[in-house]
């Protein structure tokens, strides 16, 4: 098969009916997240304008990705019979929140987010891409793709972050931000990121 036909999304392979439960579910949780990511840049963004301008270069970057992202997933649910969540909204909300709050707290705590957020979503898609060796060849390059750019997110968080000093409320609201995240995309996706997690933890067994 064509190597655009891959990334495109519109020739999967032939997995299990299990399997391509747990891909449907993988392409719905990512579309979900990097749309939440979309919200949260976006905010963020529209705070730095104002009070952090240095900052907001970077930031874009990181949103034209996380836009880039999106794009893919949504490209690859119709061959996988995934769709997006229906409460997408929730994630437009919370998202959007979650950027203006840590924007308004200060530029570090801008980083902290970042960090927190692509830390979370670094971990979900190693975990994804083990499962999906050997069962969709197209969805895992598409997703090994994209974890290099969410890894280049960590790092310059981590590199913005490095040698400054994180006050105990910063290193809570680190832990705190990584559980609104995985929160809102287990309310966003109606529980399917628990599914998703728990088959991909059997058959990483």
């Amino acid at each position: 098969m064509a190597a655009q036909e891959w990334i495109a999304g519109t020739a999967p392979e032939r997995p299990s009916p299990r399997d391509a439960l747990t891909i449907k579910r993988i392409v719905r949780v990512n579309h979900a997240g990097e749309y939440g990511a979309i919200r949260i840049y976006s905010a963020q963004i529209a705070i730095a304008r104002r009070l952090w301008p240095d900052m907001v270069p970077a930031l874009r970057q990181m949103l034209q990705d996380e836009i880039d992202h999106c794009g893919k997933f949504h490209a690859a649910m119709p061959a996988r019979d995934s769709r997006p969540c229906r409460i997408m909204q929730l994630w437009s909300l919370g998202g959007s929140l979650l950027g203006v709050t840590t924007a308004l707290m200060g530029r570090q705590v801008i980083w902290i987010c970042t960090a927190a957020v692509e830390e979370t979503v670094h971990r979900h898609l190693d975990e994804q891409l083990h499962f999906l060796k050997g069962r969709d060849a197209g969805l895992h390059a598409v997703i090994a793709g994209i974890r290099e750019e969410e890894l280049a997110h960590l790092r310059h968080a981590e590199a913005e972050l490095d040698g400054k000093p994180k006050r105990p409320l910063q290193s809570a609201m680190q832990r705190a931000i990584a559980i609104v995240t995985e929160i809102l995309i287990w309310l966003s996706t109606w529980g399917d990121s628990s599914r998703m997690a728990r088959a991909l933890r059997e058959a990483r067994a």
